[in-house]
């Protein structure tokens, strides 16, 4: 009788949690656009000084970009200037960009965001339209080439802005946003597939 009370009071002590990502499955189509959550990344905020982007480069294995509205990608691994001093690296390879950077004693702050952020993926022919509904900023690919990338904003909320090919963007919003974000995304396709 003992066995069987410890074995209860085991099994009440452990529970099993599954986490759903934010947004788990949802996608819209419209005529000439497509807007989908992408799967998690890892991903870290990091902050550095120039004397420091040398050893970060090689730890990250990518050369971290120097100049506005620039990204660089390696092996599944992004990085996009956000400032100055500013990257936002994600991974899409299963890596960990932030055990990378614990090994460098070159001054720097890289905190992980992982699970504050998602992925927003639009493509076709009409994501700029999509895109444009609500974000200011002009991406015709004269002015937001292939590779181009921006904090800005998206109706009321900040969004980072990634140009992944002619007609494909990634999203990137905090959770806290994501539903407002997808929606926004989701109406700008339909009004610009009319």
């Amino acid at each position: 009788m003992a066995k069987a009370a410890a074995k209860k009071t085991e099994t009440a002590a452990s529970p099993s949690v599954d986490r759903r990502p934010a947004l788990a499955g949802r996608s819209t189509t419209a005529t000439g656009v497509k807007v989908e959550v992408l799967p998690p990344a890892e991903r870290i905020s990091l902050r550095a000084p120039e004397a420091s982007v040398t050893a970060l480069s090689k730890a990250l294995r990518l050369t971290l970009p120097n100049k506005p509205k620039t990204s660089a990608s390696k092996g599944g691994r992004t990085a996009l200037w956000l400032g100055p001093d500013e990257w936002l690296v994600i991974d899409e390879g299963g890596n960990d960009p932030l055990a990378d950077c614990a090994e460098v004693t070159a001054l720097h702050s890289a905190v992980g965001i992982s699970h504050r952020n998602i992925a927003i993926s639009v493509t076709g022919p009409a994501a700029e339209a999509t895109i444009n509904s609500g974000c200011p900023q002009d991406l015709s690919l004269d002015a937001f080439p292939v590779g181009a990338a921006s904090r800005t904003i998206l109706g009321k909320a900040e969004i980072v802005l990634l140009r992944t090919a002619d007609d494909a963007f990634r999203v990137e919003c905090w959770r806290s946003f994501s539903d407002y974000v997808f929606t926004f995304l989701s109406e700008g396709a339909r009004d610009a597939a009319g």
